[in-house]
């Protein structure tokens, strides 16, 4: 990123382009802003709330180890939900998630603006095997219960994760976060194109991006003719919409 009265570059992490990134935005006021473990600093949590009048929706982990002991301390021994969502299958799996908040630590929290805290179970059932697994995952929003209701907060929750798993895929796949890329346009190419290769995948194939890239790796022609760019490839999609008709 640039430095400030230079025309030199210094280096950096997630944490520190936060606040640059989002100074891109004209107008975040009253919006909600989520992000992950390693976001959930006080000095980003005064800057959202502070300087731009807007909201967050933080998880809570191990990097706040505090915090983190003490929101799940407050909901150890919760009682109903406050809000499940229903059950839902997707990916061969049955799946539900069901949340609890609570403004109990509001004024004791060392954390600027607590709205309140929230605790997420994900509840998943295997479709094939009937193996059933609880996962726990925790929270402090800058929104009162006024502003955000529990469905509200586990929509953030859920937004937040759905942009997180796309990254996952790239990550998981393409080793994206260890790329050394860095000169030019590089990383910014390179990143069009793994983003371009997974869409392109998930319109044509049935298997997952994973196995898909096993089959194609190393095989140039195989690649061509999951394009369907050679003569071969044609013909068996023309054959299948003579079938059709």
């Amino acid at each position: 990123m640039p430095v400030e009265g230079s025309d030199e570059l210094k280096q950096t992490h997630e944490i520190g382009m936060f606040i640059p990134v989002i100074d891109t935005l004209a107008d975040i006021a009253d919006k909600t802003i989520t992000g992950d473990a390693l976001l959930t600093q006080r000095k980003l949590a005064h800057y959202l709330v502070e300087d731009r009048q807007a909201h967050y929706v933080f998880t809570a982990k191990d990097n706040q180890p505090t915090v983190a002991q003490d929101i799940r301390l407050a909901f150890e021994n919760r009682q109903a939900p406050d809000y499940s969502e229903p059950y839902t299958l997707t990916h061969g799996r049955i799946e539900s998630r069901s949340i609890w908040t609570s403004t109990f630590l509001n004024n004791y929290l060392d954390f600027p603006f607590v709205g309140q805290i929230f605790a997420i179970q994900r509840h998943t059932i295997d479709k094939k095997s009937g193996q059933e697994t609880f996962e726990m995952a925790y929270g402090l929003t800058s929104h009162s219960p006024m502003s955000a209701n529990a469905e509200q907060v586990l929509k953030f929750n859920r937004d937040h994760w759905g942009v997180e798993s796309h990254h996952y895929l790239l990550d998981w796949n393409w080793n994206e976060d260890r790329c050394r890329i860095s000169k030019g346009h590089g990383p910014e190419n390179i990143t069009c194109l793994r983003r371009f290769a997974a869409g392109l995948i998930k319109s044509m194939s049935k298997d997952s991006v994973a196995a898909t890239i096993e089959k194609l790796a190393r095989n140039v022609r195989r690649v061509f003719d999951y394009l369907r760019m050679t003569e071969n490839s044609r013909k068996v999609i023309l054959q299948h919409q003579s079938q059709e008709v």
